[in-house]
């Protein structure tokens, strides 16, 4: 398939024909000439805190913003950020946020409004054709709004119309599983649990979210290598590490805070290796800039000692050279592999020494894209340090071969027992604040017998058994028409998935779509037959309920459980909490239930209280997130404790999968630029990358733009091949120069999201293969650029 420019679809996605919007791209499109430069500064530093002050000028909340900041992060009333999942300090640092967090904070705190006179004076129709930094700059919904197919407009509805009107919907349906409940990673933790808990009650486990598209194949792959589909690193052993590998991540832009880590880190002596096709500005230098002295000097720290550049779905190549080059010389150095951990505690080692031992060094060095003796000096840096951590993200998890990648990480992480130790463990770095815990509060898709009958005992249903249906599967199905209704709990589900025109297409077969959102985005214009959208509070907010003020939790990505509570007050008062439009919902759809929603809505307590009794970890919920810090989640694994079928660590022997393109053609990555977070794009510019005022780009070698006849800046389409033999393609985008890998390519999403099939997605996880893109980019045609 072919999306031609003028086609409507590729009109919504691109935002065309909004007034005064740029026709490319999901930002602002303000208009000036695109451009790059050598962009090596350090990271953060300054230019974190002149685009800071860009933004709470512009919003207008200086005064709030600058406030915010001094709460956001911290105990005592402070509110967790919004931005990612970072955790946060525990030793009183005053300034623990970062740029991006600051921007989020700020883009919610914002004074504009959409209310019922912004909605009468615009069309869907109209709307649809506006960028989607024109529809989040309009600021924030203030009441609950239903579409109206006469007059192609959204208006306004009583919270209990719309309560009923979605109970009515689900309960019309011939089966629940013709239902889907999808989150975001923004959603609390008790918001989760009465989100799934509803869905649940009602008889479906359709909960895909937002850990379908990012980090599935990491909790699968660590669920079979260790017994928990978490990482077992804490931010103490990140302070006590001597190596750290930071591997599909760049820092700088998706876990600003790391750097304080990395920054510590090198400073006291530690080995920092970077594993990313393209070279990151979180690789290089920072000043962060709570270090008042390093700001006014300009003294900045490094964060990275070594760079390595594999190919797009090379990771498991290198990682796999890396234990080669271990069994090598522990044939002459017995000391190399701690064989006292790997016979105690580990299982499938001799099968896996032979499967390395039998590799061939053309084979890694092909497959990796990395040199025979850059893989040794790498495995060297891994022999000579005694505690080591390798952390990853989404460079690896949106791949063919996922699964197998992490398992290989356990396993070079297995055999100098890396695991179980201080500053030792796999540590996925998660992107929204919550995401973690919203898994850990029961959205899955395929719960455990365990999960459910707890949830049975605890709230006294009958929950299903059958596995329900992950993001992919329900696209398809709603595509199918077996999925009538889908309910979106926070995020922008249109403009976060694959295939847009096959997504958008699905959603509009629906006979109901209901957003909960804090803002206007795509995903409220391509809607079902009818359409509800339900304003909620912000996490800055000030949540009031019956007995009083109410806090949040949420779980950072290191297993660590903390409250959270906003103080704003709210932008509308018809705009309520997500437990109080979930418990709504859930009283509208189950008339008969014996859960007393209303009980949970006026206290957050009797949510946790409950939870407590279901949920792995949370014992005496209520007491221990109320101390200092929170609590961590217990892990038998951190104490050599496996839960898996063989009681040990499974070390895995997957084979080395063909990565390469066919010849001909290249390997594309889609990711975000600095400047956004998620689908929520804050401008044109891409600060560590050295691009302004641009956001169709596609970054390439230069050696590349040589070989192929392009020019740099110059105009190329870009046509993806899909599984099927389909095709897809973006026209008009601009070939950059950039530090990447040849044979490579890289460009935003959710522009970029096109180019990847409904279809493409692994086998092992389900994950759209968003990083892992068959291409080939040729000379912009005439007929493109019209």
């Amino acid at each position: 398939m072919v999306v031609p420019k003028s086609s409507p679809s590729a009109d919504e996605i691109r935002g065309r024909g909004a007034p005064g919007v740029a026709p490319q791209g999901c930002g602002p499109g303000h208009g000036g000439t695109p451009k790059q430069k050598d962009d090596h500064h350090p990271s953060a530093g300054w230019g974190a805190a002149k685009s800071v002050g860009k933004v709470l000028f512009s919003s207008g909340e200086v005064l709030a913003g600058t406030t915010a900041m001094l709460k956001m992060n911290h105990e005592n009333g402070g509110f967790d950020c919004p931005g990612c999942a970072w955790p946060d300090d525990r030793n009183g640092l005053h300034l623990d946020l970062c740029e991006n967090g600051i921007k989020h904070t700020t883009w919610e705190m914002t004074k504009d409004r959409v209310d019922r006179e912004f909605f009468s004076r615009h069309t869907v129709t109209e709307l649809s054709g506006w960028s989607d930094y024109a529809l989040e700059k309009q600021g924030r919904l203030t009441e609950p709004m239903a579409y109206d197919s006469a007059q192609d407009k959204y208006v306004p509805i009583s919270w209990p119309d719309a309560f009923a009107l979605v109970g009515n919907a689900l309960r019309a349906l011939p089966d629940p599983n013709a239902a889907s409940f999808y989150t975001s990673g923004r959603l609390s933790n008790e918001a989760t649990f009465l989100y799934q808990l509803w869905a649940r009650e009602f008889g479906t486990n359709n909960l895909p979210d937002c850990s379908n598209m990012c980090h599935e194949a990491s909790g699968r792959a660590l669920q079979a290598a260790i017994g928990t589909g978490k990482g077992t690193a804490d931010i103490d052993d990140w302070d006590a590490a001597e190596l750290i590998v930071v591997m599909g991540v760049n820092a700088a832009s998706n876990a600003p805070r790391m750097l304080t880590a990395l920054g510590d880190a090198y400073r006291r002596g530690a080995q920092i290796v970077h594993v990313n096709p393209l070279k990151e500005a979180a690789s290089r230098r920072t000043i962060v800039p709570h270090e008042f002295a390093a700001m006014a000097t300009f003294h900045p720290t490094r964060t990275g000692t070594l760079d390595i550049q594999p190919r797009i779905g090379g990771d498991l190549a290198l990682l796999r050279g890396v234990a080669k080059t271990l069994f090598e010389l522990y044939e002459t150095d017995p000391t190399v592999i701690d064989m006292s951990f790997v016979s105690g505690f580990t299982e499938g080692f001799e099968d896996y020494r032979s499967l390395c031992l039998a590799e061939k060094w053309s084979d890694i060095v092909h497959q990796s894209g990395v040199a025979e003796a850059d893989i040794r000096h790498f495995a060297d840096l891994y022999r000579q340090s005694s505690r080591t951590i390798i952390s990853w993200c989404l460079g690896l998890t949106q791949q063919e071969h996922a699964v197998d990648t992490v398992r290989e990480i356990v396993n070079v992480l297995l055999l100098k027992a890396n695991i179980g130790r201080p500053g030792t463990g796999p540590s996925p770095v998660r992107g929204h604040s919550n995401v973690q815990g919203n898994r850990s509060c029961g959205i899955d898709h395929r719960p455990t017998t365990a999960f459910l009958d707890a949830l049975a005992a605890a709230c006294d249903i009958e929950p299903p058994r059958a596995h329900g249906l992950d993001t992919v599967g329900t696209i398809e199905a709603m595509h199918q028409g077996t999925v009538k209704v889908f309910v979106g709990m926070g995020g922008n589900f249109a403009m976060a998935t694959p295939d847009p025109e096959y997504t958008f297409d699905a959603l509009r077969r629906c006979e109901l779509t209901v957003q909960v959102s804090t803002k206007l985005n795509r995903s409220h214009l391509v809607h079902g037959k009818n359409a509800l959208i339900l304003p909620c509070i912000g996490r800055t907010e000030r949540d009031e309920q019956r007995s009083g003020p109410q806090s949040i939790s949420v779980e950072d990505a290191m297993s660590r459980v903390h409250l959270s509570r906003g103080s704003r007050k709210p932008p509308s008062p018809q705009v309520l909490s997500e437990p109080a439009i979930i418990a709504g919902l859930a009283h509208g759809t189950l008339p008969a239930s014996t859960t007393d929603w209303q009980a949970y809505v006026d206290d957050y307590d009797r949510i946790r209280d409950t939870m407590a009794r279901v949920i792995p970890g949370f014992a005496d919920f209520n007491l221990r997130v109320r101390e200092r810090n929170g609590f961590r989640i217990a892990q038998a694994a951190r104490l050599r404790n496996f839960d898996t079928p063989s009681c040990r660590a499974e070390f895995s022997s997957a084979a080395l999968g063909d990565v390469l393109p066919p010849t001909g053609y290249m390997m594309l990555g889609t990711m975000r630029s600095h400047d956004q977070w998620n689908t929520t794009i804050y401008s044109d510019n891409d600060r560590y990358r050295g691009v302004k005022n641009l956001r169709t780009l596609v970054f390439m070698n230069r050696a590349d733009i040589d070989r192929l006849g392009l020019r740099e800046f110059g105009a190329v389409d870009i046509t993806s091949y899909a599984k099927d033999g389909s095709t897809r393609t973006v026209y008009g985008y601009t070939a950059v120069a950039y530090d990447i890998p040849a044979g490579n390519a890289a460009g935003y999403m959710p522009e970029l999201n096109v180019l990847c099939p409904i279809g493409d997605y692994s086998e092992q996880s389900g994950q759209p293969l968003m990083k892992h893109l068959t291409v080939k980019i040729v000379p912009a045609s005439s007929a493109s650029m019209v």
